[in-house]
């Protein structure tokens, strides 16, 4: 078990003005560097003496992160935008009420103030054993001490474990795939622009990291496209306390109906897994099915299909069925 200590180590502090200095400080400290956006996850590793990074790049002076601003085809949204101003911005109240929602369920005021909507799905996983600095797969060692008959694994993973069975944390991630997002970010070969679910990566693709971010990249900003501006949305989360908490699942959905039948559907959930899951089957099924209860209940069963429940974890496997049908049957215009 690790010595909790209220005491950071000592690391070099960089305030680039703009990206283009934040990547070339990121290049000329690659695998030494910390990028620091909110600072709420950061923070905690850096005071635990877990992540003892050599040079720490500060975000908050680079103005062109934050913000959000109308684009021909939607919205582009700052990385270092706070969550505060995306669940205030009436576009996005208006138009992609989903991202509002989940963004408003994250933590407490306080933190959503200063959190950023990039940090908050580049976050690492909250798996107590890694977090503790135990020396698992994630950091490096030969065990998963989540995956063992005598471990506390009530909040982790039911699908895609591969020795890891750490889940993701993020709100918006679910939603942000709901809404067919794309990710922005910068690398030391130029611009990448990715779909939101493939910028998240489970452990068979690298069991040491969440994100497709190396060393050296940089997540400049989340692109909405208009394509699910307006549809039926709905999203859910269920936690343990109503503030302050991660959640055990949660589901996102963006639905387009037409005379009760459903033309198209996004779903996806976070907590069941290591990244955020888009449910592509429950979609299939949706497309052309009646807007009902029997739609519901057998998009609900096809959504667990394949769940693997640790020793303490099994109530997902409802929690999620009922999640996925519920975010069918209840979503609203």
């Amino acid at each position: 078990m690790a010595v909790i200590r209220d005491m950071m180590t000592t690391f070099e502090l960089f305030q680039p003005a703009n990206v283009e200095d934040a990547a070339a400080l990121l290049r000329e400290h690659e695998g030494r560097a910390w990028v620091l956006a909110g600072g709420l996850d950061s923070f905690d590793w850096f005071k635990d003496r877990i992540k003892r990074p050599a040079v720490v790049v500060d975000l908050g002076g680079i103005e062109s992160l934050k913000g959000i601003e109308s684009t021909a085809d939607g919205l582009e949204i700052g990385a270092m935008t706070p969550l505060t101003d995306v669940v205030r911005h009436p576009d996005i109240a208006e138009n992609y009420g989903l991202l509002a929602e989940a963004a408003e369920l994250v933590a407490s005021p306080q933190i959503r103030n200063q959190g950023t909507l990039g940090g908050n799905v580049s976050q690492d996983t909250r798996c107590w054993y890694y977090r503790d600095g135990w020396i698992c797969y994630r950091a490096g060692g030969n065990i998963c001490y989540a995956d063992t008959p005598t471990s506390m694994n009530r909040e982790h993973a039911i699908f895609g474990a591969d020795r890891c069975v750490a889940v993701n944390p993020s709100d918006t991630a679910p939603a942000l795939i709901a809404l067919d997002a794309k990710m922005v970010v910068q690398t030391t070969g130029g611009e990448r622009v990715v779909d939101a679910e493939d910028y998240f990566i489970g452990p068979s693709t690298d069991i040491m990291r969440m994100t497709i971010l190396r060393p050296g990249d940089l997540l400049t900003s989340i692109r909405i496209p208009s394509t699910w501006a307006g549809a039926r949305f709905y999203f859910e989360k269920v936690r343990d306390r109503q503030v302050w908490d991660f959640p055990l699942v949660n589901v996102a959905s963006a639905i387009r109906v037409s005379g009760g039948t459903i033309e198209d559907a996004r779903v996806a959930v976070n907590g069941v897994a290591p990244y955020p899951m888009r449910l592509t089957a429950v979609e299939d099924a949706l497309r052309g099915a009646t807007q009902d209860e029997a739609t519901a209940e057998r998009v609900g069963e096809l959504a667990i299909r394949g769940a693997r429940p640790l020793r303490q974890n099994a109530y997902k496997i409802p929690l999620m069925r009922n999640l996925v049908k519920r975010s069918v049957r209840v979503a609203e215009a």
